[in-house]
């Protein structure tokens, strides 16, 4: 289904396990090369219950181009990522470049300091709803929200359908991902 797509799963300390590895494994299972992308390669993060994710790759050295999406899982990790320009830069510039971005509870962090929200219907946990709608987001509580090539979703409880909205537009061809799509 997703063989030939490439994915980066963002990784920082503090994330929330099955936000980070149901996606890597689910998108695995679909035939995607996945890699975890942190902002430094070969280190071990360890999620808000010690559980270890080792980056493959810095964020510094991922090239858009070589995407097809990016997951980026909650917990506070997204409030640790956003502090470093090369994670920011790796969504935002993927986000313009039409690739499919995926956020899901507080992951909503990381895209308003990417700037993608405005105009934007998204959903995320409640408790950073003022955060997405004051960044530009149409904030809306369903549990998953596209809207062109943002795909957002609100916690754990919804990750079979985040994963499988994600599937779905990564199945498509590139044409109906892009940014002036609209909301599907």
């Amino acid at each position: 289904m997703l063989e030939g797509k490439r994915f980066a799963v963002l990784v920082e300390d503090q994330y929330e396990d099955q936000e980070l590895w149901y996606p890597v494994r689910r998108l695995t299972e679909a035939g995607a090369a996945v890699a975890i992308v942190g902002p430094e390669a070969g280190k071990t993060y360890q999620s808000k219950h010690g559980y270890p994710a080792t980056s493959d790759k810095a964020a510094e050295d991922v090239a858009v181009d070589d995407l097809d999406g990016i997951v980026i899982p909650g917990g506070y990790a997204p409030d640790r990522m956003r502090r470093h320009k090369a994670m920011v830069n790796l969504v935002g510039n993927a986000f313009q470049a039409g690739k499919t971005v995926a956020a899901i509870c507080h992951a909503g962090w990381l895209l308003c300091s990417a700037g993608v929200l405005k105009g934007k219907q998204a959903t995320s946990v409640s408790a950073i709803k003022d955060d997405m709608i004051n960044a530009g987001a149409i904030w809306v509580d369903r549990e998953v929200v596209e809207d062109g090539n943002l795909i957002t979703s609100r916690t754990p409880d919804d990750l079979p359908a985040f994963l499988r909205t994600i599937i779905a537009a990564s199945s498509r061809g590139d044409d109906a991902k892009c940014p002036a799509a609209g909301m599907r």
